[in-house]
């Protein structure tokens, strides 16, 4: 089933290639796949975002959900970190097609549970199988999506991606706000959970139907670099040869830490916490509309030739930092107000015909935006380090994990009920820390375009192999 990934020596190395002609072109085109991935993204991990921005899954209690979550991330964590390793042996297609079925099983547990409340063990054991398979999933749509761009193109591609994922999730919330909008109660109705199954299992469908990435052509005429076939032994010892090799990547791991961490506050925190089901599919919805919007703002800024790569880097540090602390210190005086004791499950809770609600959507809508800048401008930044798909996958798989750890820690912190201020406050904190020290690395790393790496790689897949430990130093 799987095609075998081969380390001998590439012919082509360095040559421009024709493109293909008629359909085909269109076919093997990079934005078509790109376009493709997205709604691979689209129908599996959008609909597990539409679920989780409901707030605890859509249910009034959000324990259950909250453990779920977790475990999704505890296993996400792990694998993750090895992913890249998978991805480059038996290729980003597979992987990404092994990827999309804990998805489906996932939000089919929501529907067990909404039908017998005794299936949380079911809701929590999905979880931990959704992380296995999210963990593949994410690695290789990360492995395609920078390898297929040129050096001018990954703003733009990550923007085109970023959107139509984000889709999903404005789609699925859609679906959930129209099948709660006469509902006052605190929880969704199981149409909305049948609705998400339906679409999370077409997903599963459309890796089946996508080109094989060493067929693929870049609009300038080279190829895509594939991964080459190490030993499973010298793969998992490229994890540490790709740190030694460029140590700069450390000063994003806090970045990476902290981009799934401020979820937690905002759905379950903010969202589950003050708003009934019909305003909280509503706040959803904008959330992730504002998503799509935030990754074209950026991956403009990200993009604009009109200035150099390192003034691009600067800009979007700059706009990050101010966003953080305007839309923190807003937040802020909302937090104040009200704690986990203070509003239980079952309170009546604010509806989108309160006079307090406009205010309070709008900061849905904002950090809907930084969420989207946030995560494109740590995708841009891996980008600027290689342009090789092997390098880009270990690189996406530790963004990944070290993202699904923090993301562990906040849900388990959630379950167990931490304050609602400490859940914000460490929020704030870590995107703080994440910025502080993602600024050196943009000082010091981002520069001169990165175009050598992948003549290096070519170069190097031309010299003869004498072992194994010669391919596993084969990471550059």
């Amino acid at each position: 089933m799987f095609k075998s990934r081969t380390a001998s020596p590439d012919p082509d190395a360095g040559q421009r290639f024709e493109q293909h002609k008629g359909l085909r072109a269109m076919y093997y085109h990079p934005v078509t796949q790109i376009i493709m991935l997205g709604f691979v993204c689209f129908l599996c991990p959008g609909m597990f975002n539409a679920l989780t921005g409901l707030g605890g899954g859509g249910q009034m209690q959000a324990t259950t959900s909250a453990n779920s979550t977790c475990a999704v991330y505890a296993t996400y964590a792990f694998f993750a970190f090895f992913s890249g390793t998978v991805n480059n042996k038996i290729g980003a297609k597979w992987t990404l097609f092994l990827g999309t079925f804990g998805y489906a099983l996932y939000v089919g547990s929501y529907l067990a549970i909404n039908i017998h409340p005794d299936a949380g063990g079911f809701v929590v054991g999905a979880g931990a199988a959704l992380g296995v398979t999210a963990a593949f999933l994410w690695t290789a749509q990360g492995s395609m999506m920078l390898s297929y761009a040129t050096e001018a193109q990954k703003g733009v591609f990550i923007s085109i991606f970023w959107g139509i994922f984000n889709l999903g999730a404005v789609v699925g919330s859609a679906v959930s706000f129209g099948q709660n909008f006469h509902s006052m109660d605190n929880s969704v109705e199981n149409g909305t959970y049948v609705g998400f199954l339906i679409l999370s299992l077409i997903g599963v469908i459309i890796p089946l139907l996508m080109a094989d990435p060493d067929k693929m052509i870049r609009t300038d005429g080279t190829k895509v670099v594939t991964p080459l076939q190490p030993s499973w032994k010298s793969a998992f010892y490229n994890l540490w040869v790709s740190i030694v090799s460029d140590p700069m990547v450390l000063l994003l791991f806090p970045m990476f830490f902290a981009s799934s961490y401020f979820y937690t506050w905002q759905f379950n925190d903010y969202n589950s916490a003050l708003f009934n089901i019909r305003a909280r599919s509503l706040n959803n919805l904008v959330y992730w509309l504002a998503e799509i919007v935030g990754s074209i703002m950026i991956g403009v800024v990200l993009d604009n030739a009109c200035f150099s790569r390192r003034a691009r880097a600067f800009a979007g540090w700059s706009i990050l930092f101010i966003t953080v602390f305007v839309l923190n210190i807003w937040a802020y005086s909302y937090q104040k107000t009200y704690t986990r004791q203070s509003i239980p499950p079952d309170a009546q809770k604010m509806d989108i015909y309160d006079s307090a609600y406009p205010a309070h959507i709008w900061l849905m809508i904002l950090y809907g935006l930084l969420d989207a800048m946030w995560q494109t401008t740590c995708f841009w930044l891996i980008g600027t380090m290689s342009n090789n798909a092997d390098k880009l996958a270990i690189y996406v798989g530790f963004y990944h994990s070290i993202q699904a750890a923090g993301a562990a820690v906040v849900w388990r912190m959630d379950a167990i009920g931490f304050p609602y201020m400490v859940m914000f406050v460490f929020s704030w904190c870590l995107v703080a820390v994440g910025l502080v020290m993602g600024f050196p690395m943009i000082y010091l790393r981002v520069g001169q375009a990165n175009v050598l790496d992948d003549k290096v790689i070519l170069k190097m897949k031309l010299e003869p192999r004498e072992n194994e430990k010669q391919i596993c130093l084969h990471v550059e």
